[in-house]
């Protein structure tokens, strides 16, 4: 025990005497770590199987030695062939039933390794899922997915490393010095001074070692996030020709994760040479003292013989044990990452009493005071927000870049919880609703399509999984997708990619808000969902939405001012505020912000026409935006 903390002060970078508060925090993390044993409890049958077959195993390989002191003293010196026979099929007998044991060592040390690291997977996985943005922001992406395979690796494999050889281990080692002491107390010095070697041989090692794995987890972190990025952004980095930079960034990362693990391999390189050292001049001086007792009469040959292999045994069993000792520090810093995210706990869950939404639930939406400051900021990114959105009409929102649009959309579905202040829907706040129930109001559509790998059919009806055909063909005729859909070789069997990568960002954003739609949802959030879309599809997906959307609560963030004109309400912001909230023509009489938003996005005869609440002449000539021209005429 004294040395699993001294390993943790090693960690230190200052004087032991001013670190106790950072030694304490390890070790706590340290004793955390062993929460992960809690998954081994299903498994407890196949452990103490595995345990019986462990103690037969041990108990042939330290009965063999003494059948072998018998064959050479009684029969070959003594001149009795069938002695040497009859122990020689008993030998055989005691083998077969050793082999047989450590098959099933073996069988039961692979069934609980796997089974815990699978189970830890889905608690890991299932953890990730309950995250909100806040989590995702403290763990970031490339992080959790190392966390899910690379480290629940390493702690399988030395726990399939230490039910197979450390749990025999010990035993051997003890049941050894037991019966070499038993055989031969002159030469126990001998076994004495070699372990004794061993564990200090395997400290050093200890309390080197572990500083270097807690290093090379974060490289690897930080090497799949590299590769993430760069894989993410080829495009970007192929249109700006950095390629080269990219292969450098990654070269580096790479090295140093390579210099790391040089350094431990090393390590292991050194260990080996010395233990076989180790253990050849522990069979010299067995052989040497032992000659010495012979010669005068106070050991016999047979008892030599098993006294070394007593003593090849206790070392070979003190080998397992240092090289699993090695392998534990990196599994000591994967089980700490592992618990660390599963002792998170998600800032967003479902309410201890939960409100059930009434009856004549109808969508209405409400925001009262509310603001939000992201985990960190200084300032809040949305301040005293107060606004009404009503079935049957569609509220907009627009503003500059930064002004907090996707922040207020993000905070109906609680992907993050308001600061303070209200957000109600039917009269309930969101933080009294079950997540499953607030879920089953929305339809939100992302500012960046997401789509899953699997068929067009399997990314529409992911959100209504009974859906059926003819339900998902009119949400994809209304959100404009039927006549790229129809020009697929499989129609709505196509295959999608990871990602949607073999499909457009059009397409993608089309696919997303078809999968809204499909849900048959209370209220639609779209967050600039489509930027991707060009002018015509667009009013043409607007006109159709109308139609599809009456009497449910829609909210647009938008970027253009054609996009969002013909809202029932629209909601300026302006640095996190509320600016104003009005009709298109209202805003533009009465908030300046608007104003400067439309004189940027429309031309003067357009700007003068919308004042005067007239439609303005359209020349196919003139230098007006033809967007704005369809989106008028169809309105």
């Amino acid at each position: 025990m004294s040395f699993f903390i001294y390993s943790i002060y090693r960690e230190c970078d200052y004087p032991t005497s001013k670190n106790h508060d950072i030694v304490a925090d390890r070790l706590k993390k340290k004793v955390l770590m062993l929460k992960l044993i809690r998954f081994l409890k299903p498994y407890s049958w196949p452990l103490l199987a595995l345990l019986f077959f462990v103690v037969i195993q041990v108990a042939v390989n330290l009965q063999l030695p003494d059948y072998t002191a018998k064959i050479i003293n009684e029969g070959v010196i003594g001149g009795k062939n069938d002695l040497i026979l009859q122990n020689g099929l008993v030998m055989l007998l005691v083998s077969l039933v050793g082999g047989a044991a450590t098959i099933g060592v073996g069988y039961y040390a692979s069934k609980v390794a796997a089974g815990f690291a699978m189970d830890v997977r889905n608690e890991l996985f299932r953890k990730v899922e309950d995250f909100s943005l806040a989590e995702f922001n403290t763990f970031s992406t490339s992080s959790l997915i190392t966390r899910t395979t690379n480290d629940i690796q390493q702690v399988q494999t030395v726990l399939i490393m230490i039910l197979r050889m450390v749990v025999a281990a010990p035993i051997t080692a003890v049941g050894a010095l037991i019966k070499a002491f038993d055989t031969a107390p002159s030469m126990s010095w001998i076994m004495g001074l070699a372990v004794a070697i061993m564990i200090a041989l395997i400290a050093v090692l200890f309390s080197i070692a572990l500083p270097k794995f807690k290093f090379i987890q974060e490289l690897l972190d930080k090497l799949n996030l590299v590769a993430r990025e760069n894989l993410t952004g080829l495009r970007v980095v192929r249109a700006f020709d950095t390629e080269a930079y990219e292969e450098r960034k990654f070269d580096a990362v790479n090295e140093e994760l390579t210099k790391a693990n040089v350094f431990v391999n090393r390590l292991m390189a050194v260990m080996q040479p010395v233990i076989i050292l180790l253990f050849n001049l522990t069979s010299v001086g067995i052989v040497w003292v032992g000659a010495h007792l012979i010669s005068t009469g106070g050991l016999d040959v047979g008892g030599m013989l098993a006294f070394m292999q007593y003593g090849i045994q206790t070392i070979f069993a003190f080998l397992m044990i240092s090289i699993v000792f090695i392998m534990v520090p990196r599994a000591s810093v994967s089980g700490d990452r592992i618990i660390e995210v599963l002792e998170t706990e998600p800032t967003i869950k479902d309410p201890e009493h939960p409100t059930v939404a009434p009856s004549t639930s109808t969508g209405h939406v409400e925001f009262k005071n509310v603001t939000f400051t992201y985990p960190g900021a200084e300032e809040p990114i949305l301040k005293d927000v107060s606004f009404i959105a009503v079935p049957g009409e569609t509220t907009a929102f627009i503003g500059s870049t930064g002004s907090g649009k996707t922040t207020l959309i993000h905070l109906i579905p609680r992907l993050y919880d308001a600061t303070s202040g209200q957000i109600l829907i039917d009269g309930v706040d969101v933080r009294e609703i079950k997540l499953a129930d607030l879920y089953g109001k929305l339809g939100y559509v992302p500012q960046k399509g997401t789509l899953f790998s699997g068929t067009v059919t399997s990314n529409l009806s992911y959100g209504m999984p009974d859906a059926s055909p003819d339900e998902l063909e009119r949400a994809a005729h209304v959100a404009q997708a039927t006549e790229f859909i129809s020009k697929l070789d499989e129609t709505f069997k196509a295959p999608i990619a990871q990602g949607g990568s073999n499909v457009s960002g059009g397409q993608k954003q089309r696919l997303s808000i078809a999968r809204a739609i499909a849900r048959k949802p209370e209220i639609y959030l779209f967050d600039d969902s489509f930027s991707a879309l060009d002018f015509t599809t667009d009013a043409k997906l607007r006109q159709a939405l109308e139609a599809e959307t009456k009497g449910k609560t829609v909210l647009i963030v938008g970027q253009r001012i054609a996009t969002i004109m013909n809202a029932a309400k629209i909601v300026v912001l302006d640095e996190g505020k509320v600016a104003g909230i009005g009709t298109h023509s209202e805003l533009l009489r009465t908030c300046s912000v608007y104003r400067q938003i439309a004189e940027s996005q429309l031309s003067e005869d357009e700007l003068r026409s919308h004042l005067e609440g007239t439609k303005p002449d359209m020349k196919p000539d003139t230098e007006t935006n033809p967007y704005t021209d369809f989106a008028q005429g169809a309105a």
